[in-house]
């Protein structure tokens, strides 16, 4: 029941999160990526927020506007992130990951695309449909 699903759940984040870290530290090994752990989490936050307002980014994180703006120039200096005007409200600023940060953040994986591969060889299209629906349907929850 409900604690095999918790159990699970638990292993397969902490499978995401390990090849998140472990991605992160081969390529700072390989080439510096000039992000502090303060940082790489705050530009994971800017991305997972989907296009905030400095405020919002603010208010997520519980800080100041003066500690959010510094964290979002850090970021932006170092080519992460991008201030844009907002469509809606010319005088709104909103955060916006770059390519910089997605190639970073590994969003193209090959670890994710390796992933899906597995899962359309080893379900039916009716199990990844109900997959894809019950994936859905948390996000909807949580959100």
């Amino acid at each position: 029941g409900f604690i095999m699903l918790d159990k699970s759940f638990e292993h397969l984040y902490l499978i995401f999160r390990t090849k998140y870290y472990r991605k992160v530290l081969q390529e700072t090994g390989l080439k510096d990526s000039g992000l502090n752990a303060t940082e790489n989490f705050s530009a994971e936050i800017i991305y997972l927020l989907n296009h905030p307002t400095i405020s919002e980014f603010a208010n997520y994180l519980n800080i100041s506007l003066p500690n959010a703006n510094y964290k979002i120039n850090s970021l932006v200096k170092k080519g992460y992130v991008k201030k844009v005007m907002s469509n809606d409200d010319k005088r709104e600023i909103r955060l916006e990951p770059t390519s910089k940060f997605t190639d970073y953040y590994g969003l193209n994986d090959e670890d994710n695309s390796m992933m899906l591969e597995k899962i359309k060889e080893n379900f039916t299209e009716e199990e990844v449909n109900k997959l894809d629906e019950m994936i859905n349907r948390i996000i909807n929850l949580i959100e």
